[in-house]
């Protein structure tokens, strides 16, 4: 439970029935909407803004004016290895830590950020209960579930939607369709794909090859804009928005030049959005000439550049290949020149020499993680913006270079940490410099995707579809079997053998396959309610649309209607008041509710004559609570 206020926790609002026995649904809705917005304002002490940030900053400032460049350390191969010396460049960072640092979390606050931040839901209530009795070392009982979650279909799931956040930053389908980029992002999640490899296919990718167009859709669903598509290579994959230095050097940040936008610019230059004109169908063709020159809008100066990422040396065109093509341009042809720029572009962004691409992707998943990025904004990476850890994104970037761009050993390192571990409750004396410390446990706002998974699992509507799923993929095996079988001569088997000849129970990925599926239209509802537009983000807003939708909404509702499995209906069938109280809040909020909180919902539903309607509201209470609407 989030200890930032006593109305971030909107049970113990919700549950004051003494003085209002007898209330209707639009009360409890009120305080419901009370508390949400309640949350917005728990959610504000979180990410402090305006004077707080400045204050930061030149904390920063001074802080990377003294530091000292520490030695690359070689590749942390064991489990826990990296994490151990996270949490030492964490704790030398700010003098007497000990004392700032808040303790451990509890086991139930552990799984409950685990498991959202691996597999974007929160765990079963079957899963609760095992991991909490558990009577192992917790360290033991924590490390095996990072392991079993990171090699869970689910955790595919969730680097999809990660993946896709960052780079199509909410972004709607236009040219490519949304299916198959999110199938592509979703394959390449399950088999743990490199990141850099992921860059350089979506980079050099132009959409013209059915068989790989679906990788193209970050230029396509751009529409190839050449200011918006450059500006977004070097914000997404250098963590630099150069936006404005396209047209002078920048006229706040020193570091961000006019020919750091153009030399990423002129990788891409040559190319141009084709309309293939039988088909409609959009993909990049490419010119075998052109050049980027460019003038300050300040003071006339003129400069022309080959491509180059950044600082590093330009990249010239090979003799002889001006004006060679494979297919020149044409109304009816897309240009394939024999040298292509923008070919090159995926290997230089993922050079060694590019020590940007690492920094970057580093410090988006340590944000994913921890609820802030070490560079804030994530995009905004420049000298007078250093990181708030300089030696430790550099340790964070080069382990994560050294093991190959390997993204889920790296989230398995960071939730190893003490400092992913630790608690969310704040020393109050210092909050702002826990928080700016890592000292503290942050609070981190669902994504529209987790949050409709994890209703979906508190409520129990999530099982049925499971339960349904299974016994469909099942039913289709049996189908395909028999059809097999339907040519064959017929044969006496004894009862082993046919036995052996059924087809085997489907595979855990083919159930989570089946179950993406079955609720991808929820998923939708979500995102189209609670998704902003823009790329990652570590702050949070809440609207009253998005209150009215939770309150209102017929989703929600359909969700708690009783059933014979979910939630709201197995509560309907226990006679004891506290049992009932310990499955609300294992099942919603995953940890065991406090003695005042189990006596809250005995007495209160000693108090009522429609127990059913009551167990509703007290379900509804909870989920629209502060605490089931943030990650802590």
């Amino acid at each position: 439970m989030v200890n930032t206020d006593r109305a971030i926790h909107t049970y113990i609002v919700a549950i004051r029935f003494e003085r209002a026995l007898g209330l209707n649904r639009g009360c409890l809705v009120t305080i419901g909407m009370l508390n949400w917005f309640d949350g917005v304002t728990a959610s504000r002490h979180a990410y402090p803004s305006g004077g707080s940030m400045r204050a930061a900053l030149r904390s920063l400032i001074l802080l990377v004016a003294v530091s000292q460049a520490a030695p690359s350390l070689p590749a942390a191969d064991k489990p826990g290895e990296l994490a151990k010396e996270i949490d030492r460049l964490i704790e030398v960072a700010l003098p007497k830590f000990a004392s700032h640092a808040s303790p451990t979390c509890s086991d139930a606050e552990f799984l409950r950020r685990v498991t959202l931040d691996l597999t974007a839901t929160i765990p079963s209530i079957d899963r609760t209960r095992e991991f909490l009795a558990d009577n192992r070392p917790s360290d033991d009982k924590r490390s095996d579930a990072i392991q079993r979650l990171l090699s869970s279909p689910a955790h595919g799931r969730r680097m999809q939607y990660l993946l896709d956040w960052i780079l199509m930053e909410r972004r709607t389908s236009e040219n490519v369709a949304s299916a198959q980029w999110q199938a592509y992002l979703l394959t390449a999640a399950r088999e743990n794909r490199p990141w850099d490899q992921l860059a350089r296919e979506i980079l050099t990718n132009g959409g013209s090859d059915t068989k790989t167009r679906r990788r193209a859709r970050f230029y396509l669903d751009r529409e190839f804009d050449l200011t918006v598509v450059t500006r977004d290579v070097g914000r997404i994959f250098l963590g630099k928005d150069l936006e404005c230095a396209q047209c002078h050097n920048h006229p706040v940040v020193d570091a961000y030049l006019q020919r750091h936008f153009h030399g990423l610019k002129a990788f891409l230059d040559r190319s141009y959005l084709f309309t293939d004109p039988k088909s409609k169908k959009k993909s990049l063709g490419e010119k075998a000439e052109g050049d980027v020159t460019f003038t300050s809008a300040f003071d006339d100066a003129k400069g022309k550049t080959s491509p180059r990422v950044l600082d590093l040396p330009e990249i010239f065109d090979p003799k002889d290949t001006a004006k060679q093509y494979v297919t020149k341009p044409g109304k009816t042809a897309l240009g394939v020149p024999k040298y292509s720029r923008r070919q090159q572009l995926g290997k230089a962004v993922t050079s060694d020499e590019n020590r940007a691409f690492r920094l970057n992707i580093a410090n988006r998943l340590w944000a994913a993680m921890m609820g802030r990025g070490l560079v804030e904004p994530l995009d905004l990476a420049h000298a007078a913006n250093p990181p708030s850890h300089p030696e430790l994104l550099d340790l964070l970037g080069d382990q994560l270079h050294a093991h190959g761009y390997d993204m889920r050993w790296f989230l398995g390192e960071l939730a190893h940490t003490k400092t992913y571990q630790r608690s969310s409750r704040p020393s109050q004396a210092a909050a702002d410099t826990v928080r700016h410390h890592f000292a503290v446990g942050l609070l981190k706002p669902l994504t529209p995707e987790q949050y409709a998974w994890s209703t979906m699992e508190a409520t129990g509507f999530l099982q049925d579809v499971r339960t349904s799923a299974i016994a469909k993929l099942k039913s289709d095996a049996k189908k395909k079997a028999a059809s097999k079988d339907s040519g064959k001569p017929k044969k006496d088997t004894d009862a082993a053998s046919k036995k052996n000849n059924e087809p085997s129970d489907p595979t855990a990925n083919e159930v989570e396959t089946a179950l993406g599926k079955a609720v991808e239209s929820h998923i939708k509802t979500f995102v189209t309610h609670f998704a902003v537009e823009g790329g990652q983000k570590t702050s949070f807003s809440a609207t009253a649309p998005q209150a009215l939708f939770l309150v209102n909404g017929p989703l929600l509702r359909q969700w708690l209607k009783p059933t014979k499995t979910n939630l709201t209906g197995r509560l309907a069938k226990l006679d004891d008041a506290a049992a009932i109280a310990e499955e609300l809040y294992i099942g919603i909020l995953n940890r065991p509710p406090t003695e005042s909180e189990r006596s809250e919902v005995v007495d209160y539903l000693q108090k009522v004559t429609e127990r059913n309607d009551a167990v509703t509201e007290l379900t509804w209470a909870l989920l629209l609570s502060a605490e089931f609407r943030f990650n802590h």
